[in-house]
């Protein structure tokens, strides 16, 4: 299918009722721009190959080849590949092959858990994992009136983001919900049926779980394995500079595999999410169209954004989860409109700010306060 936007499949795809389903999240629908149709790559002059998988990339030939054995040459190539999902499988988990036992990572993957959940219902389902992932499908097959246990092994959830004080208010608000939460321990092997469906779920603390369906989110690597050891890499992502330039003048690299300096804190990263997807697309695209008309083009100066939704709850995250927190508001899970947040102070500023709740208005005021870092000389 043409390119289109994932978060739509942890979130709305997944409804019971009102579902999305493509044309409707084709990008760039998210960020408010047109919705681009297959036929408006056409119109536009832009050559879509789908069924197309790339298998080899020789980069000195500027040469790319498909699994077809059709070779496509190019002036420029822009890496966009994106990261691929983790699997219990890779780390050869008992059982792990099972049926019912899903991913989430294309609209393949989703098609298959909607399948699932009609064929299913009210029946039981385990998430392993305690990010994204988990808290999102968690939600969604909640909503879907299955009976969901959550399993993840850190001590609360989002734990790359979330301080124990954010976290608790989710995982209170899941519980109410009725949604069962086990943590600091793993899964460790599966059962299936005489059919090959996953029928239970073995925890490392020896708890043993009914299961009609298993998610498993446990994290993604960068897809870099066809430019290995033909441009440079740096913490697993292919580097680049700040317009997006691999160690190949002709190469450009773009959202999750891309590692580059994030001019803020002075540093190089990289990040998962399709804020910077689509900004450090546009970027590549302006420093490349820049060269061609001999124009100078701003460094990337980007402030990383992350957000989630699920239930009723909208949070939004701006800034580094770095040094001190304060958190502030009303984060009873009780709370009929719950709404708090947290800031990170480090050095006497404030480089983070979280906000779960918040109107438009609040939402980019508290990324205003990160980009800034204001002092805040005393906690």
């Amino acid at each position: 299918v043409a390119p289109y936007e994932r978060p739509a499949l942890s979130k709305a795809y997944l409804f019971p009722e009102g579902a999305a389903r493509l044309p409707g999240f084709h990008v760039c629908v998210g960020s408010g721009g047109e919705r681009l149709l297959p036929e408006w790559y056409k119109e536009k002059g832009i050559e879509l190959i789908l069924s197309t998988e790339i298998v080899k990339a020789d980069l000195p030939a500027n040469t790319l080849v498909s699994a077809a054995g059709e070779t496509f040459k190019y002036q420029i190539l822009i890496i966009a590949t994106g990261s691929t999902v983790i699997k219990l499988t890779d780390f050869g988990v008992q059982g792990a092959d099972a049926k019912n036992i899903f991913y989430l990572r294309e609209i393949d993957d989703a098609d298959k858990l909607v399948e699932a959940i009609k064929a299913k219902k009210n029946g039981k389902a385990v998430i392993v994992g305690g990010g994204y992932i988990g808290l999102e499908l968690g939600a969604a097959l909640k909503i879907n009136n299955l009976d969901v246990s959550m399993v993840y092994p850190e001590p609360w959830c989002m734990p790359r983001l979330f301080t124990s004080g954010i976290a608790a208010f989710y995982e209170g608000y899941y519980a109410n919900k009725g949604i069962k939460i086990i943590k600091g321990t793993v899964a460790v092997g599966f059962t299936s049926d005489s059919n090959g469906e996953v029928k239970e779920v073995q925890l490392k603390d020896g708890r043993v779980l009914e299961a009609d369906i298993v998610v498993v989110g446990v994290g993604g690597r960068p897809l870099t394995a066809l430019f290995k050891g033909q441009v440079e890499e740096e913490t697993g992502g292919i580097k680049t500079d700040a317009f997006f330039k691999t160690s190949v003048p002709t190469v450009y690299a773009v959202g999750d595999v891309a590692t580059f300096p994030l001019k803020l804190y002075n540093e190089l990263r990289r990040v998962e999410h399709v804020d910077h997807a689509r900004k450090s697309a546009e970027q590549a695209v302006k420093a490349i169209k820049g060269l061609e008309k001999g124009q100078s083009v701003d460094e990337y100066d980007y402030l990383p954004y992350f957000y989630s939704r699920s239930f009723d709850l909208a949070w939004q995250f701006y800034g580094d989860n770095v040094g001190d927190t304060v958190l502030f508001g009303d984060n009873n899970p009780q709370s009929p409109k719950p709404k708090f947040g947290s800031y990170w102070i480090k050095d006497g500023k404030v480089v983070g700010a979280f906000l779960e709740g918040g109107s438009a208005e609040e939402n980019q005021a508290i990324a205003k306060v990160a980009k800034l870092q204001p002092k805040a000389e005393n906690l």
